[in-house]
C-alpha cells in the first residue's frame, strides 16, 4: 500500500511540473500563429500599397482586402485600427489574449507591438520584431 501511495505522489508531482510547462508552451505558440499572421497581413497591405498608391479607401487596407490577398488570414482575429494614405496599423489578436501589431508610419519605418508585455509570447517591453 505504501508503494502505490508513494507511485501516486510522484506521478503527482510530475503533473504539477508538466501541466504549466504545457500550457506556456501552448500559449507561446499560439501567440507565435498570431505575430506570422500579423506579417502577412503586412505583406498583404504593402501589396495593396504598391497596387493602389495609399492604405485607404475602398480599395485600400481593409480586413477584407487584406483577406482576398491572403485567404490564410480568415481564421485570424484581424483588426485594421488605422489606414490613411501613407500609413496603416494592422492588429491580430491571440487567442491568448495578446493583440500583436504592426504599424507602418507615414515615413516608412514600422513599429511592431503587443499588448500583455512579459506573457506567452509578448517580449517583456511590448515589443516584437
Amino acid at each position: 500500500m505504501a508503494e502505490l501511495l508513494t507511485v501516486l505522489v510522484v506521478i503527482g508531482l510530475l503533473g504539477a511540473i508538466a501541466v504549466p510547462a504545457y500550457l506556456h508552451q501552448r500559449d507561446r505558440a499560439r501567440d507565435a500563429q498570431a505575430r506570422a499572421d500579423a506579417r502577412a497581413a503586412q505583406t498583404a497591405a504593402l501589396e495593396i500599397g504598391l497596387e493602389n498608391g495609399r492604405y485607404n479607401g475602398p480599395d485600400g487596407v481593409t480586413v477584407a482586402n487584406l483577406v482576398a490577398i491572403e485567404p490564410g488570414l480568415d481564421d485570424a482575429q484581424l483588426s485594421v485600427p488605422l489606414a490613411a494614405t501613407e500609413a496603416y496599423t494592422v492588429r491580430v489578436q491571440s487567442e491568448t489574449g495578446n493583440a500583436f501589431e504592426i504599424a507602418r508610419n507615414g515615413d516608412g519605418t514600422t513599429d511592431l507591438t503587443c499588448a500583455g508585455a512579459g506573457d506567452a509570447g509578448c517580449p517583456a517591453d511590448g515589443t516584437w520584431d
